[in-house]
This record gives C-alpha cells, sequence and structure tokens, in this order.
C-alpha cells in the first residue's frame, strides 16, 4: 500500500494536535487543582457541583446570621444581667428603707441612690448593638424608652384609668394630698402639693368643670370622673383620704406585636373597621357582592397575587385565616371595598437554617414594662420593672415606710419576672449553639461531597503529566525521524 507524503503529514499534524490538547488539558488541571474546570469535562458532575456550591453558600450564611444573632443576644443577656443586678441593690435600698428606726433624713439619702439606679436602668433599656436598640422592636433608630412621670394613689382607686397625660419636669417626687371631697370635672376640689417630700408645701384648686391639676411645673390631665377624698389638714399620717405622688417612670416609644392596623380602601368614608385575632402578615378583604344584608367577599393572605373567594357574611363581621375583620355598618360598604390587615411587627428574626428562624431582639415593654400609650403596660404588682423601681423613689423622698415595705414585696416579682427574660435569651443561646455546631458538621460533609467530584488526584495527576509529556515527546521525535525518511536515502 502506497503512503503519500500528504497522508503522513495529515497523520503527523493530527497526532500532534491531540497529544499537545491532552498535555494542555493535563496541565489546566494541574494548574487549577480541579478535574472539572468546565461544564464539557462532565457535565452531570457539573451539575452536582453547582449544588454543592449553592448548598455551601447558604450553609455560610446561615453561620453568619447565627453569628450576628450570638451578637445581639450576648448584648441582651449582658444588659438583663446588669438590670439584675441593679434590681438586688435596690432591694437592699428598700430593706433599709422599710426599718421602722430610719429617719427622713436617712431615707432621703437612699432616695438618691434609687433614683441614679433608676436613670441607669432606662439607660440599659436603651442598649443598642451596632448602633440599633435591642429593645425597641422593629424601631431600631430610636431608643426604647424615654423618663417620664406618673403617679400612684394610696387607694385601690384605678387612677391609672383617668390619667390622660402628665406633662413637665421634676428632680423629686410630688406629693399631692387632698383637702375636700369631690369629683374631678364636676366639684371645685382643694389640694396642697410638696415638692421637697412633705417640708413645705403649696395650695391649688380644681375648678368646677376642670380636670387639670397644677403642681408648679408639672400638669396633670385627668379623664373626668375621677372621685378624691379629703385628708386632716394637720395630721400628715392620715390616710383615710386620697394622696398622690408624682414620681418617675419610663415611657415606651418602641413597636410593639399586638398591634393591628386596618387599612380603609372604600367609597364610603364613614367606614370604620377593627381586627380582632393573631396575624402574621397582611391580609386583603375585596367586597364582591351586596345582595340585601349577605356579602360576599374574598380574601387574600398573599398581597392579592391569589384570592379564596366566595365566603358570605350576614353582619358586620368578616372570617378570615387568623382572625376576625368587623366593621362599623354593613351599610358603609360598597362592591369593590377593599380592607387591608397589616399587624405590626416588633420582632426581628434571622434563619438559622432552611426551616427555623430564631427572634434576636426585644419588645422592650414586655421586659421593663413601664408606661405605653398612656397606659401601665402591666396590671399585676412588680412584673413592671420601671413602675416598681419608680414607686419605690417616690416612697423613699416622701418618707413613706409602708410605701417602700410595698416596693420591697414587688422587687422580688420583677426579680423573678427579669430572671424569666434571661432564662428565654439564655434558652436561644443555646439553641444558636447547637445549630451552629450542626450547621459546622453539614459544611464539612458538603465540602467532603464537593471535594469527591470536582477536586483532582493531585498523585494521580501528576503521573498522567508525566506520562503524557512523554508521549508529546515521542510524537514529536518519531513525527521528525519518519518524515525525513525517503527512498532517495537507498540510492
Amino acid at each position: 500500500m502506497r503512503v503519500s507524503q500528504r497522508d503522513l503529514f495529515t497523520t503527523f499534524i493530527n497526532q500532534f494536535h491531540y497529544s499537545t490538547s491532552k498535555l494542555v488539558e493535563l496541565n489546566k488541571k494541574a494548574a487549577s487543582q480541579k478535574q472539572v474546570n468546565k461544564p464539557s469535562d462532565n457535565p452531570i458532575g457539573m451539575t452536582r457541583i453547582l449544588d454543592y456550591r449553592d448548598s455551601i453558600a447558604a450553609l455560610a450564611q446561615y453561620k453568619k446570621n447565627i453569628d450576628t444573632a450570638k451578637g445581639w443576644l450576648n448584648l441582651s443577656d449582658e444588659t438583663l444581667m446588669q438590670v439584675n443586678n441593679i434590681l438586688i441593690r435596690l432591694k437592699e435600698i428598700s430593706e433599709q428603707g422599710a426599718t421602722g428606726t430610719l429617719t427622713k433624713e436617712q431615707r432621703q439619702g437612699l432616695a438618691y441612690e434609687a433614683r441614679q439606679l433608676f436613670s441607669q436602668l432606662v439607660n440599659l433599656s436603651n442598649t443598642e448593638y451596632e448602633g440599633k436598640s435591642i429593645f425597641a422592636g422593629h424601631k431600631v433608630n430610636e431608643d426604647a424608652f424615654v423618663e417620664g412621670l406618673w403617679l400612684t394613689s394610696n387607694k385601690n382607686d384605678n387612677v391609672d384609668g383617668f390619667i390622660n397625660s402628665i406633662s413637665g419636669n421634676s428632680s423629686k417626687t410630688v406629693l399631692v394630698q387632698f383637702l375636700t371631697d369631690g369629683v374631678i370635672g364636676t366639684n371645685a376640689i382643694n389640694y396642697r402639693y410638696s415638692e421637697d417630700g412633705g417640708d413645705t408645701w403649696q395650695t391649688g384648686t380644681i375648678a368646677a368643670g376642670s380636670t387639670t391639676l397644677n403642681l408648679g411645673d408639672i400638669q396633670v390631665d385627668f379623664t373626668a370622673g375621677y372621685t378624691v377624698q379629703a385628708n386632716s389638714l394637720t395630721d400628715y399620717n392620715d390616710d383615710s383620704g386620697t394622696w398622690l405622688w408624682v414620681r418617675p417612670t419610663a415611657i415606651y416609644q418602641g413597636d410593639v406585636e399586638e398591634d393591628k392596623v386596618v387599612d380603609l380602601y372604600a367609597q364610603n368614608t364613614a367606614l370604620t373597621a377593627q381586627a380582632y385575632g393573631n396575624f402574621d402578615k397582611n391580609l386583603n378583604i375585596r367586597i364582591d357582592d351586596i345582595t340585601g344584608t349577605t356579602i360576599t367577599y374574598s380574601y387574600s393572605t398573599d398581597g392579592g397575587n391569589n384570592w379564596t373567594t366566595g365566603n358570605t357574611t350576614d353582619n358586620t363581621t368578616f372570617l378570615v385565616p387568623g382572625g376576625r375583620v368587623e366593621v362599623n355598618s354593613q351599610a358603609n360598604l360598597t362592591v369593590g371595598d377593599q380592607l387591608i390587615v397589616r399587624p405590626e411587627m416588633a420582632k426581628i428574626e434571622v434563619e438559622i437554617s432552611a426551616s427555623e428562624k430564631v427572634q434576636i431582639n426585644h419588645v422592650g415593654k414586655d421586659i421593663f414594662g413601664g408606661i405605653y400609650q398612656n397606659e401601665v403596660v402591666f396590671s399585676g404588682a412588680g412584673k413592671n420593672v420601671f413602675e416598681t423601681v419608680g414607686k419605690l423613689v417616690g416612697f423613699l423622698e416622701t418618707n413613706n415606710q409602708s410605701g417602700i415595705q410595698e416596693a420591697l414585696e414587688n422587687l422580688n416579682d420583677s426579680l423573678n419576672h427579669i430572671s424569666n427574660q434571661l432564662a428565654s435569651i439564655g434558652a436561644r443561646e443555646n439553641r444558636l449553639e447547637v445549630a451552629g455546631n450542626i450547621l459546622s458538621g453539614l459544611s464539612i460533609n458538603e465540602k467532603e461531597r464537593l471535594s469527591k467530584i470536582e477536586d483532582a488526584d493531585v498523585a494521580e495527576l501528576m503521573t498522567q503529566l508525566a506520562n503524557q509529556q512523554i508521549i508529546y515527546e515521542a510524537v514529536l521525535k518519531s513525527s521528525s525521524m519518519i518524515m525525513r525518511m525517503s527512498l532517495v536515502n537507498y540510492i
């Protein structure tokens, strides 16, 4: 068979290109230490590699979230430990102040420290992590609490429910004694007040029909209807009538979980609505038809993308997932109207796995109490830390031994309440620790699986590279020898 020079050349070139491409391919693998560098190297393997990389990236993000959560919760833990220490000191102060042998001047000395500790509690409630308030719910750019004023009565007369507002400032508790019986907002009522614990007094009168109690730099605005009783003008120990203590408190200005706002998109401006229940996301209600007293409506829990239709009601109540929405009158509704329930979300949660979230912030009023929207947060004695400590300050500054004894009892409840909050934070910290360990194990496992598919066996690769180098050189040498051969050489 005759082999032409052209056939020889073509064969040599093809073998040369094949050897060169194999050598270059192995060189790339040696440089990257990867056996799969492009989809064509292993199409099925590349799909698995991309899946593993996504999984590893997700695990890395979860670990970052856990680190962030640990920062928030560790700071919360440390802050509440300091709160606990302050409450222990305040308990020691109240134990001293409740002793019958102490003089007014000695209690006044204790009051100075108690007021400073109260201010420190407010500062702790406004603790920030990386510039964000940890006790203000979603309002992380604002202080959770501000110092304010509230009042206490010596009677179990629900005075909190009659307070509209207290304006002004005072560095000392103001003691108020009523000199005549009457109903605020109806009768003219005489009173006197002291800004120095009862050493000196100033008098005043609430005019008939007025609801404002003027205490110099402080004004207390009542709701009409609060009944007061007169005390003896000369007997300072007379507690048969009404006494008031205007003393420090803290006002919560963060947000809360329980607030639910209903936005109305209706033709009739007289329409009002209120939501009741537990809503964890926005909910839309649409009025589809009104026939007589029967209203047909739809609702959506995904912003209006999908609607559950065919729901009916014969009254002013719309039943929806999570609760109900009530309107003031059917007559105010029109076909096409929409009601949107927007729950106020105070929790900040981070994902620590594909199916787990953990709360990293806190609603300050649930921990410290205080006053929110002109109401005392907790009705139970002692659970409201700021109110308990505020009352103690007030009673110390006015030399009220029985009030100090009451505050001492409530401080035990405050300490138990803070201990429960610390336990909640500690449980979440432990959960993060466990989740972090699980993620570390999963990450190692995923990386091992990825390595088995993607990474090259260096020893084997070096052997292949050396062999291919020999082959490449052999191709060059043999090709050179054969191309030089000719019949002329044998003439």
